[in-house]
């Protein structure tokens, strides 16, 4: 089996939590893209994280998490900056994340920093999430984009708190355009979608999304499921199996990684139908991560996600 890139952002989440009656904050190891390369590992695939860690005791953590998943580091550089942090709050199930951090640790990968032969000899590569939104790394990005030799795989991971307004949106939208033109994969969920292209039915977007260029687009609708949009087929709407949510960090990071493993299986498909039964397996995978509290330390084996899904 060959291995895949995720190129992006690792950093550390403080959860709310409560102890002895009083508010603090649990510490975990986070990151949309972070999760994706442990998800990944843990459904039994060969992943390599590419991204840029801060100097201190907390990207020591980073490292060593990775390292315990079974994740390559062979891509990660060490900058001299603090890690950044996100604080995580909830309202619901879905948490609400504010960024810490200038310079953020998780945005000094540089294009020079690059191992284009390590980015090259993948049979998969991810990039998105808010890397993008840092222009160096977003040279990186494309770089890794263009040497790619596989397939390519996008998700933008929007996170609202981080765009500056009108312009900032604007430019996300032309970035996600530009990867979509050439993405094998394309994945937003339906916050990702409703912010990027307003008054549009997720089935437009999945749409559209495919007009740019993706061979196939996903669209997350939580409990509701997906949209996916494959090369000849109506766009279709893929149920979620029914959970006991908890927790529903890292759940769109989990189907993203759930699609990478089958794609490092058994490739691209070449049916819709096929599509469609590796976007039901990752919504089980999905469910399962919402079962548990956490992000990166909730993401199930594959004999987990049989055992709890056995049909």
């Amino acid at each position: 089996m060959g291995y895949a890139v995720v190129l992006g952002e690792a950093l550390v989440d403080l959860l709310d939590a409560e102890c002895d009656g009083r508010p603090v904050f649990r510490q975990a190891v986070g990151g949309g893209p972070l999760n994706v390369a442990v998800g990944v590992a843990r459904l039994g695939g060969r992943a390599q994280f590419v991204g840029s860690f801060g100097d201190d005791v907390l990207a020591g953590r980073i490292r060593a998490f990775l390292a315990d998943a079974g994740v390559g580091l062979d891509g990660a550089v060490t900058v001299p900056a603090a890690t950044a942090l996100a604080v995580a709050t909830h309202s619901g199930v879905e948490p609400d994340f504010r960024f810490y951090g200038e310079p953020p640790s998780y945005g000094l990968l540089t294009a020079d920093d690059l191992d284009v032969g390590l980015v090259s000899g993948a049979d998969v590569l991810y990039c998105g999430s808010i890397v993008l939104l840092v222009p160096g790394v977003l040279a990186a990005a494309r770089r890794a984009w263009s040497a790619a030799g596989g397939l390519r795989v996008f998700d933008p991971n929007v996170r609202p708190r981080l765009l500056d307004g009108p312009t900032a949106l604007a430019g996300l939208r032309g970035t996600v355009a530009e990867f979509a033109a050439s993405a094998h994969l394309v994945k937003l969920s339906a916050a990702d979608a409703k912010l990027l292209y307003p008054g549009e039915p997720v089935e437009g977007v999945a749409a559209h999304l495919r007009e740019l260029g993706a061979g196939t687009a996903v669209v997350t609708l939580g409990p509701d499921g997906a949209v996916v949009a494959a090369a000849g087929a109506d766009p279709v709407r893929v149920p979620a199996p029914k959970v006991r949510a908890v927790d529903a960090t890292g759940a769109g990071d989990s189907v993203m990684a759930a699609l990478i493993a089958e794609l490092l299986v058994d490739g691209e498909p070449e049916a819709p139908a096929d599509w469609h039964r590796r976007v039901a397996f990752a919504l089980r995978v999905a469910g399962l991560v919402c079962e548990s509290p956490g992000g990166a330390v909730a993401m199930p084996t594959r004999a987990e996600v049989l055992r709890r899904f056995p049909h």
